[in-house]
């Protein structure tokens, strides 16, 4: 039985990672190749982030899980104590880059497509490419800890 559940977490572990290289890897440079504008991308890019993140937001939740049946069946030692450190991290780092960074690209997006004026569209962009530069930050972190959780998962 823990044999299987360290599988399983393992596993886990490896889909996360994969989702999130795979949306940094290839995901964000195919929108930067698109002929769109700036703000049509990042509302395109919105669209995806809300399906991606309903497969995310679950695998994120099974994979806490399995860590901590994992941690309960082989016991808690500190490669599991690091490992959930990390992912409660991970998990304050999607949910601001869905909730809070996601969610106001998008808007600064849309309300620099309907700005009044070329100036205040400019505007609207340099706070978008602002917010934008802290976004990719954000998902350089979350791969960062996301590789750490997969060799913790894998040393546990």
């Amino acid at each position: 039985m823990g044999a299987e559940i360290h599988t399983l977490h393992v596993m886990l572990a490896g889909v996360w990672l994969g989702g999130v290289v795979f949306t940094t890897v290839v995901v964000s440079p195919a929108f930067k190749a698109m002929k769109w504008s700036e703000a049509e991308r990042v509302g395109a890019r919105s669209v995806v982030g809300k399906h991606y993140a309903r497969v995310a937001g679950v695998n994120l939740a099974l994979l806490l899980l399995f860590a901590t049946v994992d941690g309960l069946v082989r016991g808690f030692g500190g490669v599991f104590f690091v490992e959930y450190v990390l992912l409660a991290v991970l998990f304050g780092l999607a949910g601001a880059h869905g909730a809070y960074f996601g969610r106001k690209l998008a808007e600064l997006a849309g309300a620099e497509r309907e700005a009044g004026s070329a100036e205040e569209a400019r505007s609207f962009a340099e706070q978008r490419r602002v917010l934008g530069r802290i976004s990719l930050r954000v998902s350089q972190l979350n791969l960062l800890v996301s590789v750490a959780i997969m060799a913790l998962a894998v040393n546990a």
